[in-house]
């Protein structure tokens, strides 16, 4: 089996549980479909207690900090499969030199060498 067909079964895995988690978060932008928004927490929450009021902010506010991170991770997994579909995969964007691959194994969606990585 092809290195990159390895590599290409990982990502799209990931990709489908970045999806699943997204979506406990937020949902697709239907104004871009490109970006997610968080979604407030589904509280039965009585408008007039405040402390309900506060604690369906401070869980909106939690899943904004979620998504934010999975969706960095999400567009990084999506990137790394477009370079297997454009051949680029495994090729580091800064030197255009091999990525290692013990760094390509922790790290699927590496697009830079360990030279590069910061």
């Amino acid at each position: 089996m092809e290195i990159t067909h390895i590599y290409k079964e990982k990502l799209v895995a990931e990709l489908a549980l970045l999806e699943k988690e997204l979506a406990t978060v937020g949902r697709v932008n239907p104004e871009n479909p490109a970006d997610w928004q968080a979604v407030p927490a589904d509280m039965d929450t009585m408008k007039a207690d405040e402390n309900e009021v506060a604690d369906t902010i401070e869980e909106f506010e939690g899943n904004t900090a979620i998504l934010k991170q999975l969706e960095i991770r999400y567009n990084e997994v999506k990137t790394a499969l477009e370079r297997i579909e454009a051949g680029t995969f495994g090729t580091c964007s800064v030197c255009n030199k091999p990525i290692e691959s013990n760094r390509l194994e922790a790290n699927p969606a590496a697009n830079t060498c360990k030279e590069h990585m910061n």
